[in-house]
């Protein structure tokens, strides 16, 4: 039998890359599968996305454009509400596949929906077919969002209350993890009222589902795998790691992005510092100079992706310093200039690639630890917003997979706390020399993972395997 899947991301380009490297498994493994990805467009954005992301064409997979409008929304309530706002496109889209007088087409038999568009759960409903959840972040993290969702249904709306826990000693018995979780390490969505309302409501949304497809490998979160398979959750399926790592060495890359490229090429294997905080990291001028003081302190070679905090980061992404000269300390860069460059926008995936790159400073988001990993390099997160404090809580402390700078954090660069607490010089310094320490537990443990990671994507691996159960599920759950 023939079967379609709706899938629908939503509006950001990380969640479409991993959304569309998960089409292209699924399709590949099954050749009684069609997929159509339904992508929410803004500003007519998506062509140029849709062709970086498919290099090569495949006729079993479909991608219906469904206009946002003019602006994307400038808060992550905003752009849930809109989203709800465009049920009725999606529907209208969905119906011109569906066409009972035609046995010819494939039998519709469910939508997979983003973790950020379980919205679109009504209109699976209205089609009478399944929904499942692909969830891009990590199975930990998942875990903690079930389980605070449970406790806040356990008690009253008015009781439940996180937030001032920026100073508790106290600790969460969290199941997804097996350490205690420090509640001060909470991201900032769980200590503001407005904000866990939301959140939950979602988490309730996610139990709705028929399963939920994770980017994670059983190797690497067994205990969070081990409590979304106790039968009280949808059955987690653990599909990872979906990395986009097409043409990783021509995405994107100008003739200056090249010359870093070259450059790293000709340094020693591990020998740079890479220091990369994603498309919303940003850093405020006293925080670059403290960051600067460290790499010139630690005598290490770096490749440093510096940008400036933006104002209103779901306003306006972070900028470009114009004035290195007169931000950083005095005659830094030509003290440095022999063994570290100063960029801005950096070929992420093209540069962890290299073999010169010997330890990874990140915000942590998970796309970019997958990276980290899959490459072999160990890093050292320095979280600015969305769950990343859980996910360097969960890399340091639970995992052994990456160096601490600091236990705890204070701000958040998204949900209105863009006022981050500086880290100083000497903290920075202490995590880059244990980053790049060469014969560290750290790195070897990232280096059985690295191997583990690249098995579970081979024939017969964990990603396949847990692609073909969700296939057979899918198969089952149609009416």
């Amino acid at each position: 039998m023939k079967i379609e899947l709706i899938l629908i991301p939503s509006p950001a380009i990380s969640h479409l890359m991993s959304t569309v490297e998960m089409a292209e498994r699924l399709v590949d493994i099954n050749d009684h599968l069609s997929i159509t990805v339904i992508i929410i467009s803004f500003n007519s954005q998506s062509t140029s996305m849709i062709a970086s992301l498919t290099t090569a064409s495949n006729k079993r997979i479909r991608y219906e454009i469904i206009s946002g409008g003019d602006q994307q929304p400038t808060e992550l309530k905003a752009t849930d509400s809109h989203i709800q706002s465009l049920k009725p496109l999606v529907r209208d889209a969905v119906a011109k596949l569906v066409d009972p007088t035609r046995p010819d087409l494939p039998r519709l038999a469910g939508f997979v929906v983003d973790m950020y568009c379980t919205s679109m759960i009504d209109v699976a409903d209205e089609f009478g077919v399944p929904s499942y959840l692909f969830y891009t972040s990590n199975a930990g993290f998942l875990g903690l969002l079930l389980h605070i969702q449970f406790m806040y249904d356990l008690e009253s709306e008015d009781t439940y209350d996180m937030s001032g826990l920026e100073d508790s000693d106290a600790e969460l018995v969290v199941p997804s993890l097996i350490s205690p979780y420090p509640l001060k390490c909470l991201p900032y969505i769980f200590k503001s009222k407005e904000w866990l309302t939301f959140f939950v409501t979602q988490a309730r949304r996610f139990r709705e589902t028929k399963g939920i497809l994770v980017n994670t490998v059983p190797d690497l979160e067994p205990q969070a795998l081990k409590f979304l398979s106790n039968g009280k959750t949808p059955r987690a399926y653990p599909v990872g790691p979906l990395l986009h790592l097409k043409n990783k060495d021509c995405d994107y890359v100008d003739e200056k992005q090249s010359e870093i490229l070259q450059w790293l090429d000709e340094q020693p294997p591990r020998s740079v510092v890479f220091l990369c905080f994603g498309s919303m990291g940003g850093f405020s001028e006293e925080q670059a100079r403290e960051i600067a003081v460290a790499l010139d302190r630690s005598g290490h070679r770096f490749l440093w992706s510096l940008r400036c905090a933006s104002p209103n980061i779901m306003k306006e992404p972070p900028g470009e310093f114009t004035n290195l000269d007169e931000i950083l300390p005095e005659g830094f860069l030509d003290r440095t200039e022999e063994r570290g460059k100063v960029i801005g926008w950096a070929p992420q995936v093209a540069v962890l690639a290299k073999p010169a790159i010997g330890g990874f400073v990140s915000h942590g988001g998970w796309n970019s630890t997958l990276e980290s990993l899959w490459f072999g390099v160990p890093m050292a997160i320095w979280p600015l917003y969305a769950e990343q404090k859980f996910n360097a809580f969960e890399m340091v402390e639970e995992l052994g997979l990456a160096v601490e700078i600091r236990k705890h954090w204070r701000g958040d660069l998204l949900l209105g706390r863009s006022e981050m607490e500086i880290v100083t010089a000497e903290e920075i310094e202490r995590g880059l020399l244990c980053l790049m320490e060469q014969d560290s537990d750290v790195r070897k443990r990232v280096n059985e993972i690295s191997e583990k990671c690249h098995v579970a994507l081979m024939d017969g691996g964990s990603s396949e395997i847990a692609l073909k159960k969700f296939i057979q599920d899918v198969t089952k759950n149609i009416a």
